[in-house]
């Protein structure tokens, strides 16, 4: 991971200070990042060192940067810079705090009805607004959706988009998109179009109602033929629960022919808004009638023609049956055929020398079948069909016995998925699924999220079988809390408090002081803004009392504690004991900060209520009952 890490800390160009890796991808890193000149949160996805070099890798990741500077959509992550001088190659992104619906939909299993919708309505009017402007996604899948804490959902990652008027990316095995979830004609090489994107957002939604793909075999070429030549399983067969409605979307949306499926973004949003208004609507079928071609009738000119043909024809087939029989009953040629006693290679070694016996003999014809065994070294003959001793009546050279070998390939063996920056526990069901043996040690970590896993042991591409074991490292955050200090100067007070509460702070000493400012707006803080600091360090204000306020205007009287922090320098009363209470709970529940995440019922409407949560709204109620009577 130190290939990765070294750029932790770094600033690039002057302006964006890495701060830690929040993503790895098979073509690029992701960082969270500090923009020094605009003073927000931003996302550095910088491609990884060992491909800056190779042409089609840059030409991907310009590609991107195309797509996405021409598009501005609230569902759509923004794009503010673009570099790619030198070796170093990045684009500066929004920061979006929340996880992928990849992420959630394994966690959560089957959405419910109104989630998909939502989701789905979404991402229609991302790429309604992308086909509008003549791009065309190509990898819509849940990896590529971000789900906000408040339900709005930002469709990413166009590096293998199709742009208009332009060259666009080589279909490679690398940027065909993923097999599970691409369209038929991108699966087979023909023309694409927005279609293509509609189809990838039916098999996404059949996946979040039914909690399974529509198409799942062992082999990527597999699942590729699948979408072509397959027909998915109806989703109501797999989720009785989902409404009629919803299931004919989604099959209208995967129909294998461009021409039968929605025709864009904008006709199948209108049925989704329909569901959503009526969960109980059946959309009329439309009736798909294919032209017949009719049956030519010949004529009477050609009747004698067709009557001459079909008379010299059954004449052969006459003459042709006499001599079949004829050879069948009447041959004195019966010496040839023989009876064999097939021979017993069970246990044997299937060898190239094996193999040319079979290829010269007159009495066998040989098949051959692979599969994987744990028990037999790999090239044994474990089975045959028929098995040796039966008796086979041949003919040398004419009619031979055909003989099946089943050889043994030996252990299943596969390389390790890497799965580093992964949820553990996601990382921890694909493992096991493989048939490893998993164990999750947790470990401190300065740029890992908590949660993420930080390496495997053995690394990624290791060849295992079945029954190895694996050590995942994931994070448990750093030894010691650290957090970034926000910019509360300009802000009121009330925002000041939720802003240091949220950041995992400490409110120090409160100073006031005649200010031409607005009475309450923050005018100072005495640690700096973006400046690392340990969580619940204190931090200090001074704070506008308006342009009559007097330090001091009861001098006799005395002032009441500041509600802020500690006011009473020589109290000696023993310190508030802030230990944290012993958490008895499982630590598998606790160390992820998304452990229970759910976005807050809203879906995508992005105002927040500041008084929802009750203990927060009684903190900044005695806060401001303290400031009236002290003002």
């Amino acid at each position: 991971m130190d290939k990765f890490e070294k750029y932790v800390g770094v600033v690039f160009d002057n302006r964006y200070k890495i701060d830690r890796i929040i993503g790895i991808g098979g073509m690029a890193v992701v960082y969270k990042a500090i923009d020094l000149l605009m003073k927000r949160i931003v996302a550095v996805k910088m491609l990884r060192d060992e491909i800056a070099a190779d042409e089609q890798s840059v030409r991907r990741f310009i590609n991107e940067s195309k797509a996405v500077a021409m598009l501005s959509h609230p569902n759509i992550v923004n794009i503010y810079d673009v570099s790619v001088r030198d070796n170093v190659k990045y684009i500066v992104m929004e920061y979006v705090e929340g996880i992928t619906l990849k992420n959630y939909m394994t966690r959560k299993g089957i959405l419910s009805v109104r989630e998909i919708i939502s989701y789905s309505e979404q991402i229609l009017q991302a790429l309604e607004h992308a086909h509008a402007k003549g791009i065309v996604h190509r990898d819509i899948k849940p990896h590529n959706i971000m789900l906000l804490k408040n339900g709005l959902i930002k469709v990413m990652d166009f590096g293998i988009a199709k742009l208009p008027n332009a060259e666009t990316v080589t279909m490679t095995d690398k940027a065909i998109g993923t097999v599970y979830y691409i369209s038929p004609e991108q699966a087979s090489g023909r023309p694409i179009d927005a279609r293509s994107d509609l189809y990838s957002l039916g098999v996404l939604m059949y996946e979040m109602g039914c909690a399974q793909l529509p198409f799942n075999a062992d082999s990527p070429v597999s699942v590729a033929l699948m979408q072509v030549n397959d027909s998915a399983l109806p989703p109501r067969k797999v989720n009785a629960a989902l409404p009629i409605g919803l299931e004919q979307i989604i099959t209208r949306a995967m129909e294998k022919d461009p021409a039968d499926r929605y025709q864009s973004a904008k006709d199948m949003l209108k049925h989704l808004l329909r569901l959503k208004e009526n969960p109980h609507i059946v959309f009329r079928q439309v009736k798909k009638v294919k032209k017949q071609r009719k049956p030519h009738r010949a004529s009477h000119a050609m009747l004698p023609i067709i009557l001459g043909v079909a008379f010299a024809f059954l004449s052969v087939a006459a003459v042709s049956a006499v001599y079949a029989l004829n050879a069948i009953f009447f041959s004195s040629d019966t010496t040839k055929a023989e009876t064999i006693t097939v021979v017993d290679l069970g246990g044997t070694t299937f060898s190239t020398q094996l193999q040319e016996w079979f290829d010269k003999s007159e009495y066998y014809t040989l098949k051959t079948v692979y599969q994987y065994d744990d028990e037999h070294p790999a090239g044994t003959i474990i089975d045959q069909d028929p098995k040796g001793g039966d008796h086979r009546k041949v003919t040398p050279g004419q009619q031979r016995c055909e003989i099946t070998l089943t050889i043994s390939q030996g252990a299943e063996t596969f390389h390790l998925p890497d799965v580093v920056i992964y949820d553990y526990r996601e990382a921890d069901a694909m493992l096991k699924k493989l048939g490893l043996i998993v164990r999750v040690e947790k470990i401190y970590s300065e740029t890992f999220t908590v949660g993420s896993v930080i390496r495997t042991e053995p690394e990624a591409n290791t060849v295992m079988k079945k029954g190895d074991t694996v050590i995942i490292y994931a994070s448990q955050g750093t030894a010691v809390g650290t957090v970034v200090v926000p910019q509360f100067v300009g802000l009121t007070e009330v925002q000041t408090l939720r802003k240091v509460i949220a950041a995992g702070l400490r409110v120090g000493n409160v100073t006031y002081e005649q200010s031409s400012a607005e009475a309450g707006t923050i005018l100072s803080q005495d640690i700096a803004e973006f400046k690392v600091v340990h969580a619940n360090t204190k931090i200090s204000f001074v704070v506008s009392g308006g342009p009559d306020y007097m330090t001091d205007p009861f001098p006799d009287d005395p002032i009441p504690d500041d509600p802020w922090g500690d006011d009473n320098p020589e109290d000696t009363t023993e310190p508030e004991d802030t230990t944290e209470p012993e958490d008895t709970t499982d630590p598998a529940d606790t160390d992820d900060p998304y452990a229970n995440w759910e976005p807050e019922d809203g879906f995508g409407d992005t105002t927040e209520d500041p008084w929802k949560d009750p203990d927060y709204n009684q903190d900044i109620r005695d806060w401001l009952d303290n400031f009236l009577n002290r003002n």
